[in-house]
């Protein structure tokens, strides 16, 4: 029994038809979100479970096959005729061989024919497809047009986009440009191998697709087959070639195709509106202050776009140094958020009370002791309404993935300008030293790309070991862009000395300057960190 297509089932995607589910194995995935089924969330849209039973669904959650009933199709009645719909005329239909079979004045069905003689039928009235035969490795429209037969041809995602272009280009019979679709939005792998020598003929590739992220794969796949032949129509505003032939916008469709530029990936700069925009937008350094005088005269302050460790030993106080720049980022209205493994959530939040109410209220006993329930409760509500302020966490079986989806999330989808956790060697909690120190090597590089893509500042801490190396991985130093030193003397006789954090910048890939950078002195009254 074959996949089902249908409208997905997580909740926050529209797509009505790019769910592909296996029946017999309970599971799925949509080919525009790129969600899987099930997922880790346990949330879907109401009544999509009934619709797609899951593994623990089908008979105790053994895999069987179903006993299936095949039924004939029922043969539609009615006229056959090439007719012109949605603004593509009847000789184009012709030129395509699609025919439209009409029952009692109402268009019923379409019929796509491949080379091979399979059809894709389209129920005009439900607006869905099904296929007779494979349609899956072939070009809709390449018998029609011989390889090599003209120095360009151009590729659609739609039967009815094709048709639209050629529509469009094609006003000088004495010569055609050849116009063929893909099966799909999302095609099989098998349609690249079976192309190719075809495609190949063509000195140039135009790609009128969609702009999304199934667009964007196959002009990803197209360029990494034929590199410098591949070029892509600017749609604008527009969704697709039919939309242009619909609205009357031939001639603009005839300009945009003339003037198609050559596809360049987005993570490849090489033009020269690609590098005047960087040049424009993209600000040097994007950095907030961290209030420590002598910290911001070497490092300016903490970077967005770049991934930052603080290292010390187990007990100098580096959480405390995390809480003072929070504080920072409060007062100073920067939309951040932060997540400390080595403590509870609660303890997360009142060491915030404490700096905002200048007193220790880091545990609820203090609190009751000195009768500040109503001010801490006030406290919270402040921090809380300014809005800037995220405090996350991931659960115990989550571990590097989900801290980077998590990162991009709160990016992307809070505007948090800032990710803060500590201390980095606990993201990963399982395996040996060896396996530990691969995976920490792993997360310390995608950390750093995640910070220059998303342009967020990640900032974390890091344990340093005996010999004051980053305790399991020296690779998290090697991918840090700025690296500050903690040191305390816990056991000097001196109380001041001894309550003292001295900062030393190791590492400043963006200003350079390294050195001493201030100190820090703690106060157990207010439990809160004041620089000297």
């Amino acid at each position: 029994m074959g996949n089902i297509k249908g409208p997905c089932p997580q909740v926050g995607c529209d797509s009505t038809s790019a769910f592909s589910y296996n029946p017999v194995m309970g599971v799925g995935k949509c080919h525009k979100c790129e969600g899987t089924y099930p997922n880790r969330t346990g949330k879907y849209k109401p009544d999509m479970r009934e619709r797609y039973p899951m593994p623990s669904d089908i008979e105790g959650g053994a895999v069987y096959k179903p006993e299936v009933v095949t039924l004939a199709p029922k043969k539609l009645e009615g006229n056959l005729s090439y007719k012109s719909l949605r603004g593509i005329s009847e000789s184009v239909m012709r030129k395509y061989g699609v025919e439209t079979l009409t029952n009692n004045g109402v268009d019923v069905e379409q019929y796509y024919v491949y080379p091979s003689g399979s059809k894709k039928i389209r129920k005009l009235q439900e607006k869905a497809f099904h296929s007779q035969g494979s349609t899956a490795s072939e070009l809709f429209g390449q018998n029609l047009f011989p390889a090599g037969c003209s120095k360009k041809i151009t590729i659609t995602e739609g039967e009815l986009d094709a048709m639209s272009v050629y529509q469009m280009i094609n006003n000088n019979e004495r010569f055609v440009n050849p116009v063929v679709s893909l099966p799909s939005s999302t095609p099989s792998g098998s349609i690249w191998d079976k192309a190719k020598p075809y495609l190949d003929s063509f000195d140039q590739i135009i790609l009128s697709i969609d702009n999304d992220s199934n667009g964007d794969k196959v002009a990803d796949k197209l360029n990494n087959i034929f590199p410098k032949k591949v070029l892509r129509v600017d749609h604008g505003d527009l969704k697709d070639a039919n939309e242009f032939l619909e609205k009357g916008k031939t001639k603009e469709f005839n300009n945009l195709w003339w003037n198609a530029a050559k596809f360049t990936p987005d993570n490849i700069l090489s033009s020269s509106s690609d590098f005047l925009k960087l040049f424009r937008e993209q600000q040097e350094f994007s950095y907030i202050p961290t209030g420590i005088s002598g910290l911001d005269e070497k490092i300016l302050g903490l970077m967005q776009g770049h991934f930052t460790v603080f290292k010390a030993p187990t007990g100098i106080g580096k959480t405390e140094l995390m809480r003072y720049l929070e504080w920072n980022f409060i007062e100073r209205g920067v939309t951040f958020a932060a997540w400390h493994l080595e403590e509870t959530k609660l303890r997360t939040l009142l060491g915030l009370v404490s700096y905002d109410l200048d007193d220790n209220l880091t545990r609820k006993d203090l609190i009751m002791d000195k009768g500040r329930m109503k001010d801490v409760e006030e406290s919270i509500g402040r921090i809380a309404d300014k809005g800037t302020f995220f405090q996350y966490f991931m659960k115990e079986d989550q571990g590097a993935d989900e801290l980077c989806d998590q990162i991009r999330l709160l990016a992307e989808g809070y505007g948090c300008k800032y990710i803060m956790f500590e201390p980095i060697q606990d993201v990963i909690t399982t395996g040996s030293e060896e396996s530990k120190e691969s995976a920490l090597a792993t997360l310390s590089v995608r950390l750093s790309k995640l910070a220059a893509d998303l342009n967020v500042g990640i900032v974390s801490i890091g344990h340093t070991n005996e010999n004051g190396d980053f305790k399991y991985c020296k690779m998290i130093g090697q991918r840090a862009s700025v690296i500050i030193n903690l040191e305390r003397d816990k056991h000097s006789e001196d109380e001041l000395t001894r309550n003292t954090t001295e900062l030393f910048v190791e590492k400043n890939r963006p200003n350079t300057l390294e050195g001493p950078a201030g100190s820090l002195l703690f106060d157990f009254d207010t439990f809160k960190l004041r620089e000297i």
